[in-house]
């Protein structure tokens, strides 16, 4: 039977459930583990029967922010879901079973708790804004005996490098802890235009995240901006800067970054006149179109940012672990053309 409310077709009888929280769920926030567990449920919705009390953890109140434990009882109150976007969500699934690509990506670690990759440019790491499917998803196609598979940090869609993915929820929060912490070390290599000062070597300014007004095409999308230390809406940013090689053209950079802020090595990088070569939201727009015309020799067609070095500690061992992911041909090939030659040293 079918229940009418409003003239739409509402799915009948729901019940209430209750949620035994297992080791692999155990760590997630409520609010999280509700969005993914109560697919086309608008947030709104879920955050306010959050606050009215009818999500209970063993019988208590929680807050959206509390941090399920394993063995909790979680109370999911009865939801009523339109049929429309019932059939929506059915076919979203359907669509993603039969549709996103199978894809594994080149491994440098793996183990029972987590798989680190390589990320190719040009792959966002999870569908969403546009795109249909990024690494994770196809990651999933391409093990689908995999029981848990989950991001543990991003990388924007055209940088290239080391990416973590969780195989265990214990391993996610492990790992989301350290980097919240700063606990792990973050080192990418950077082609910039111009000579870098070799004296500076850290920068330290702050951040402000903003979208762009008007009426174009760009309207609405996210960009960041330096702003002065006294700016209320600044959040503090470091990004410290070792010259790898140089020409009188470009710079290759190791840029090891303190804060994990949006965007924050393009920006500070570009807020030094010395912007990342094929950067198409803070870069020399005009020198990237020349980079990328067919018959440029160095050519580039591509953002120079990969996410070269990791360290961090493994989530079930505690062992320091130190991954190094090579530089895509590609970027090989500018630097090159576009560097001189390292020293060769003397012989005798």
């Amino acid at each position: 039977m079918k229940v009418i409310i409003g003239g739409k077709p509402v799915l009948s009888a729901p019940k209430v459930e209750t949620v035994c929280v297992d080791e692999d769920l155990a760590g997630q926030r409520v609010d999280n583990f509700l969005i993914r567990h109560l697919k086309g449920v608008p947030k709104t919705h879920i955050y306010r029967m959050i606050r009215s009390g009818e999500v209970r953890v063993n019988k208590g109140r929680v807050g959206a922010d509390t941090r399920l434990q394993a063995g909790d009882l979680l109370r999911v109150p009865p939801v009523r879901i339109s049929e429309r976007v019932a059939e929506k969500e059915q076919a979203m699934a359907a669509q993603v079973a039969q549709g996103a690509p199978a894809r594994d990506f080149p491994v440098l670690l793996e183990d029972d708790s987590l798989i680190a990759i390589n990320k190719p440019a040009g792959v966002a790491v999870h569908g969403g804004s546009g795109v249909s499917f990024g690494v994770i998803e196809q990651l999933r196609m391409a093990r689908p005996g995999a029981k848990f598979l989950e991001l543990v940090h991003r990388l924007d869609r055209e940088t290239s490098g080391i990416l973590l993915v969780a195989k265990k929820r214990s391993a996610l929060k492990n790992l989301q802890d350290q980097f919240r912490n700063r606990q792990t070390g973050k080192t990418y290599l950077a082609m910039v235009k111009g000579a870098w000062p070799v004296k500076l070597k850290v920068l330290d300014k702050p951040l402000h995240k903003y979208l762009l007004d008007g009426h174009d095409a760009q309207a609405g999308e996210r960009r960041v901006k330096v702003v002065s230390r006294d700016d209320p809406n600044g959040m503090p940013s470091v990004t410290l800067v070792k010259v790898r090689a140089a020409s009188a053209d470009y710079s290759l950079l190791e840029v090891t970054i303190k804060t994990g802020r949006t965007h924050q090595i393009r920006v500070h990088l570009a807020s030094e006149g010395h912007p990342i070569l094929g950067d198409d939201k803070y870069g020399d727009f005009e020198l990237n179109k020349a980079l990328a015309r067919a018959n440029t020799q160095p050519g580039l067609k591509r953002m120079f940012l990969h996410a070269w070095r990791l360290q961090f500690q493994h989530p079930a061992t505690g062992e320091p672990l130190a991954l190094l992911a090579d530089l895509a041909p590609e970027l090989a090939r500018f630097c090159a053309a576009a560097l001189p030659p390292p020293p060769q040293p003397d012989t005798l």
